[in-house]
């Protein structure tokens, strides 16, 4: 799903791992996408550990950038999304695309643990986030 946005971003996008991002990072782009799996009703562990680490280090300093999230969900989504919502709140972040939460149907223990194929209809929206997301930084309005 990052690398489908990506894709439509072109070269106004970067994509980065949870792990790798660091508060330069963040504090070098006017806009963001958050992309992660729900796993058990929240949003990724990985994500959560960049958030802890960039929060209050960027406190302060990246109020009013724009933000979009993509999540792909066994089932639902919503608590990733509500989670990722709250956090970015305290930034002062603001969003400018609906949620983007992709529910790959994982409902069994065999369903959970196989690898999982993202439709190509719902890449192709991953796709034009990622382009409206770079639009919006090309025009000057992120």
């Amino acid at each position: 799903m990052a690398s489908a946005a990506l894709s439509g971003a072109g070269t106004r996008g970067r994509l980065l791992r949870a792990a790798d991002v660091s508060p330069d990072d963040l504090l070098a782009a006017r806009a963001y996408l958050f992309v992660c799996p729900e796993n058990l009703a929240s949003m990724t562990g990985m994500m959560k550990d960049m958030f802890d680490r960039l929060y209050y280090p960027l406190l302060g300093r990246i109020e009013g950038r724009a933000y979009a999230t993509a999540i792909a969900a066994g089932s639902d989504g919503s608590n990733a999304q509500a989670q990722i919502d709250r956090i970015v709140t305290g930034w002062r972040l603001r969003r400018v695309a609906d949620p983007l939460i992709v529910n790959l149907q994982a409902q069994t223990p065999e369903a959970i643990l196989a690898p999982k194929q993202v439709p190509a209809e719902q890449l192709s929206l991953c796709t034009d986030l990622g382009a409206a997301l770079g639009e919006g930084v090309g025009l000057g309005i992120f």
